[in-house]
Formats: C-alpha cells, structure tokens, sequence
C-alpha cells in the first residue's frame, strides 16, 4: 500500500521517526539499523511496510530495501511477528541475519534476545532456500567462507582476545569482501581490534 514516505524528518529516536509528508506526520517503527544509517538531514526517504491489524495500522520503516525485504521474509515465518522481525534486525545487520540464514547457523539467530533455539531453527528451515534464491548465493562460496571465518576466530581468541570483539571485528572484514582467505581476514580484522 505505502512503498516509501519521502519527507521532512521531525523527530528521530532509535524506535521510531516522524516524518512530515504534505501536512501529515507519519509515525514510522525503524530498527537501530536503519537509525544508524538516517542523515541528520531535513528530507528523507524511508522504504515501508504497512502491517494492518484489526486493532492498529502500524507503518515500520527501512533506509535500504534489502533490509525491509529480509523484514517481509521473517515475518513470514510462523511465530515471528513485527516486533520480533524488528529486534532481529536490530541486533543483526541484514547481512549478517541474512548470511546466518542462508548457512544455517542457530547461534547467531539465537544470539538474539527473545529468540530461542527452536525458532532459530524454524526461521532457518522456513527462509533458507528463499533466501539462496532471491540472493543467488552458492551455498559452496558460503561454507568455504565460513571456514575461513571460524579460522580466523580461533586464531584470535589463541592471540588472547575475547570471543565476541574478535566475532564483531571479523564479520566487519568478513562483510565487505567474502572472498578474503584466513590471513587477510587475520590482519584486517587486527587492525579493526
């Protein structure tokens, strides 16, 4: 119904924007994603979705189409409303959910507050053949991929850092060139430490 709201921004907070749009204030539902990623500037664009209840119209909004788009899958799945949709966002960049889905890995899902061990599951049974779909992934670049990640992780955690600053310096390596091999992701991800 509305694809996208093109307007002046009125206020923003981490859970919501307003945005003035010919006269009218639309309150817009936003993950910390898409907050990290709203200028401070005076028009924006946000791509929506409307969700319509019998008791609410509640508009969330996106900055990338990716991310309402990965949004739409989760909600699909049996369990996961709009809200637990939005707190996996929030938590996961829209790579990162997507990857974790397309690989079939549970702990990252779970790693989300509210989401246990058999809804991580369902989500990844329900979406992961959409998703190597719709994102043409090879699942073989994938696990290879993910090998040279789980390297790279070990040897930093033998180096002595901690698991979870080590996994957040990786996937920032990881995340803007896959092809990379255990060394490079090594070295790359040292200097983000």
């Amino acid at each position: 119904m509305i694809n996208h709201l093109k307007g002046k921004l009125v206020e923003k907070y981490p859970t919501h924007v307003i945005i003035e749009c010919g006269g009218v204030g639309y309150f817009v539902n936003i993950s910390l994603h898409t907050f990290s990623l709203i200028p401070d500037a005076e028009n924006i664009l946000l791509f929506t979705h409307l969700q319509v209840r019998e008791d609410a119209h509640t508009l969330f909004g996106f900055a990338e189409k990716q991310e309402r788009e990965i949004f739409r899958l989760l909600i699909s799945v049996s369990g996961i409303g709009a809200s637990t949709a939005r707190t996996m966002l929030s938590s996961l960049s829209p790579e990162q959910l997507r990857d974790a889905i397309a690989t079939g890995e549970v702990h990252i899902i779970q790693g989300v507050k509210g989401i246990g061990a058999k809804t991580a599951q369902r989500v990844i049974l329900d979406l992961k053949d959409k998703i190597l779909k719709i994102y043409d992934i090879d699942e073989v670049s994938i696990n290879s991929n993910n090998t040279s990640k789980e390297e790279a992780l070990s040897a930093l955690e033998v180096l002595g850092f901690v698991r979870k600053q080590a996994e957040k310096a990786v996937d920032k390596v990881v995340t803007q060139d896959p092809t990379l091999g255990v060394e490079a992701i090594i070295k790359l991800a040292l200097k983000n430490l």
